[in-house]
């Protein structure tokens, strides 16, 4: 599981990243990678969002970042439409990306 994880870890900017993709790089099926990570209480799917997601959160704290635009961050982490995006963010986040970079005085 920590090889699988670090794996999504260093290929989250990529958009394309499937669970197909992730298990076949594992030599494991596609049931077999959702067993483990169900095991885990979460989805490959949830667990890799969490994290582009918690990803964004941290560079739109960041000051390096504050003259990024906000699509220029979710595309970072593998968000390149940038309404969906958006939307992503503020149903994890309560706040849409501008505004939550905003709370944060950047």
């Amino acid at each position: 599981m920590l090889q699988i994880t670090a794996f999504i870890e260093a290929h989250l900017g990529e958009a394309d990243l499937s669970p197909a993709q992730i298990a076949a790089a594992h030599h494991i099926s596609l049931r077999q990678l959702h067993k483990l990570f169900h095991a885990d209480g979460t989805t490959v799917a949830g667990w890799t969002r969490q994290r582009r997601l918690e990803h964004c959160g941290h560079d739109l704290r960041d000051p390096r970042w504050a003259a990024r635009p906000v699509a220029a961050v979710g595309a970072r982490w593998g968000y390149p439409d940038p309404a969906h995006f958006s939307r992503l963010f503020k149903a994890s986040f309560g706040l849409s990306p501008r505004d939550y970079r905003a709370s944060h005085g950047l």
